[in-house]
């Protein structure tokens, strides 16, 4: 509730992809759970923890249309708990892990550099109110397009399990801002696969990203994945995209059990 969308009201979001922004015109809430039953029906379908998905308040907001006579903070906050609404529905239901994307997080950090603080203490609190699930529920959330070194100590304060990011680009090269971070101690999920191209990443590059993370960081932190999403893709680019993927994973898995 108190969120409209438009029939034709088009944005370029990247390259050829366009999206409809939401327009915030009033108080905003959940009158019915939003992916509960896609949810539990993908996890009727296997035995395997299947991940509740959502998009996190911040990003929400930042990526739509809201009414400039209310402070951001204010409608973040109600969009966070209407997000919760659906994280207790998922967790009743069963579902153990749940991720709350958040790549608009930076997005939305003032031009001014003074400003941040102000803007970062709601974004964190407002991912802060929708994340509150029991301690049983691991909490993920996504970041991309993000400049990691600048905001890495804002994004500490949430409260989340585990962090995806993607690192296919850069080949691993933006691990150093957790490098640098002494105090960091999530777990980490390491994009592999630039789901933005064609291209069928190779065993050895896959390789390569995940040696650069596991350099600096304690591997039982680390967990292989995806850049992003994969709804650009067809199947022939993500079946053996993800085959090579999951070799990798195993193979560096035997080698390090065969050196302990």
């Amino acid at each position: 509730g108190g969120v409209a969308t438009t029939k034709h009201g088009w944005v370029l979001s990247y390259g050829s992809r366009v999206y409809r922004p939401p327009i915030i015109y009033g108080d905003v809430y959940r009158p019915e759970p939003m992916t509960l039953k896609e949810i539990t029906y993908a996890q009727s379908l296997t035995q395997k923890p299947v991940k509740g998905m959502l998009t996190g308040p911040v990003t929400i907001l930042n990526w739509s249309y809201y009414r400039e006579d209310i402070p951001k903070e204010e409608i973040a906050y109600q969009i966070a708990l209407a997000l919760l609404d659906e994280v207790r529905d998922l967790e009743n239901a069963g579902i153990k892990i749940i991720q709350i994307d958040e790549p608009a997080f930076r997005e939305g950090a003032p031009l001014k550099r003074r400003d941040w603080d102000d803007y970062f203490r709601w974004a964190v609190r407002a991912f802060r109110l929708c994340s509150n699930a029991k301690p049983q529920t691991q909490i993920h959330t996504h970041m991309c397009y993000s400049e990691f070194n600048e905001v890495i100590h804002y994004i500490h304060q949430m409260d989340f399990d585990v962090i995806s990011i993607e690192a296919s680009r850069s080949k691993g090269e933006i691990i150093s801002a957790f490098e640098n971070f002494k105090d960091w101690d999530r777990q980490i999920g390491i994009g592999v696969y630039d789901i933005h191209s064609p291209a069928i990443p190779d065993k050895q590059s896959i390789r390569l990203v995940l040696e650069r993370a596991m350099k600096v960081l304690p591997v039982e932190l680390l967990w292989v994945n995806p850049d992003c999403g994969l709804k650009t893709r067809r199947w022939e680019e993500v079946v053996p995209s993800l085959k090579n993927m999951v070799e990798v994973a195993e193979e560096l898995r035997k080698e390090l059990v065969s050196v302990q």
